[in-house]
């Protein structure tokens, strides 16, 4: 009977270590093709942008962009709090009816946000027109693209709640499956938009009414479908929302709003601020592309990462420390190489692309590329960290120490961008990132996670640090070499450069290479 007990417990646990490394799987893969999809938003895009505008009309797109982006602070933290509500629930009695109540009563509470700052936003336009703050007042669709693009993701907010929800029900890879439909359709209205009408207005319309589109389709059909304990019972007969639990639930959202809007500003914040205090339009589009790159290899980390803090978050919630100990070493580990490899690549043959890019329209600026990738690389490990603290209700830290690296960024932002231009939001982005994210948020996580957390960053470091090198060398070595010109020398040293990437990583195909290298990882 022992036997037949123990070879049954074994059977479950192996089927759930497959349920686990499926959902992992598919996560990141509908992950990828949404990273493939932001490379085509912002670089395939960009050349067809400029053979209809100017570079002052691009760099007032990445502004409209920007603005638009920074539309996700209304989640004020609300999702991940909904997420950790939603994690907690999962070890209670009625669960589905648990999960069903909290979300019907943020549901509402995310809508009436959504129209409070819906309205403030209209007001704030008609006193303090986009166009003269950010210095596009001579573009006359400038301020009418701005409210498109700001209103109309302000509307796809609320389906962040059913975001979070799939995410702790297993779904995880469908809505971003979903997200990258609408990320496509996107893309195509936006060429049709700009190549009919050619004005910003049209573009940012078309931009924004997929993913509101896609936010409805999520919130009235998708989620009451795959999960029927969401239509019991009707939304007016649902439990009122009292101010005092609505406050409480703001205020309990604060750390991951602390955090959510430092991420957000690092990322958003640059384009706006180069806008306002450099005079020189041109100078915004070269931040704008610039700084394109950098904030694909940032976002490529956290969507990594992403599907990992689910898992680890579960693992945390049910007291799991030595599988948690295990994943989280091999998860820090693989979002350090995917950053590394990147960018080694973009080191070496991002110049040469630029000029391809820009059809030599913009200039290049090496410090400023040189000084954002390598920040990318060196803040990657703790991406991972981060959304592991999102995911393992860790407010008090969050609080503490993305609120002081939001004051360190703007800080610096404002002593450096006035006199170094570009480079000194550059400088003032890796700077609190490397010196706040990795150096106080990341090693925290580390040491409250791993037993050997010391040992594990300095791995990551050499780790890093070997890959850089190895890349930007090779490809500097194989650019040197190749004889051609344009676009078929950059075409050559890419494939070669990927060929022996290729060749050196093959060993990684055999199970017991992978095993030995994972088990050298510090934990």
């Amino acid at each position: 009977m022992n036997d037949i007990s123990l070879q049954r417990s074994d059977a479950g646990a192996s089927t759930a270590r497959g349920g686990r490394l499926q959902r992992l799987v598919y996560g990141w893969s509908a992950n990828l093709a949404q990273t493939l999809l932001g490379l085509s938003q912002q670089l395939l895009l960009i050349p067809a942008f400029l053979h209809f505008w100017s570079g002052e009309m691009l760099a007032a797109w990445f502004a409209l962009y920007a603005a638009g982006s920074l539309m996700v602070v209304a989640d004020s933290g609300l999702q991940l709090r909904a997420v950790n509500r939603f994690l907690a629930f999962k070890s209670c009695t009625d669960c589905d009816g648990r999960t069903a109540k909290l979300y019907r009563q943020m549901l509402r509470i995310y809508i009436g946000t959504v129209m409070v700052l819906g309205i403030l936003l209209v007001a704030g336009a008609q006193l303090w027109p986009p166009s003269s703050m950010l210095g596009f007042h001579p573009m006359p669709t400038f301020d009418a693209a701005f409210l498109a693009m700001t209103l109309g993701t302000l509307l796809t907010v609320p389906a962040n709640l059913v975001s979070g929800l799939y995410r702790v029900r297993g779904q995880y890879g469908r809505t971003v499956w979903l997200q990258n439909v609408a990320l496509l359709l996107s893309q195509v209205a936006q060429l049709l938009a700009v190549a009919a009408f050619g004005s910003l207005l049209a573009v940012a319309i078309a931009f924004v009414s997929m993913q509101v589109l896609f936010a409805l389709f999520l919130i009235l059909l998708d989620a009451p479908r795959l999960f029927p304990f969401l239509r019991r019972g009707h939304f007016q007969t649902s439990p009122s929302v009292s101010w005092r639990w609505s406050v409480g639930q703001f205020r309990l959202a604060f750390p991951f709003a602390a955090a959510s809007i430092t991420e957000l500003a690092l990322v958003n914040v640059p384009v706006l601020l180069v806008s306002a205090l450099v005079s020189d339009r041109i100078a915004v589009a070269q931040w704008g592309l610039t700084r394109v790159i950098a904030s694909l290899v940032r976002g490529l980390c956290q969507q990594a990462s992403m599907p990992l803090a689910a898992e680890l978050g579960h693992d945390y919630a049910v007291g799991d420390k030595e599988r948690l100990r295990r994943l989280y070493a091999n998860g820090s580990a693989l979002v350090t190489v995917l950053a590394s490899v990147i960018v080694a690549g973009l080191l070496a043959f991002w110049g040469d692309f630029f000029v391809l890019w820009t059809h030599g329209s913009i200039p290049y600026d090496a410090p400023l590329t040189v000084t954002l990738l390598l920040g990318s690389a060196a803040v990657a490990p703790s991406l991972l960290a981060l959304v592991f603290a999102y995911h393992s209700n860790r407010g008090d830290l969050l609080v503490r120490t993305k609120g002081l690296q939001l004051i360190v960024f703007l800080v610096l932002s404002l002593v450096l961008i006035p006199t170094l231009g570009p480079l000194g939001a550059a400088l003032a982005v890796v700077a609190s990132d490397v010196g706040v994210q990795f150096g106080l948020l990341a090693l925290v996580i580390m040491s409250q996670t791993l037993q050997h957390w010391l040992r594990h960053a300095v791995f990551l470091l050499a780790l890093s640090l070997t890959i850089l090198l190895v890349g930007w060398c090779l490809g500097a070595f194989i650019a040197s070499l190749v004889p051609a010109v344009g676009l078929v020398h950059f075409l050559i040293e890419c494939t070669i450069w990927s060929i022996i990437l290729g060749l050196a990583a093959s060993p990684l195909l055999a199970r017991r290479v992978r095993a030995h290298l994972m088990g050298i990882i510090p934990i």
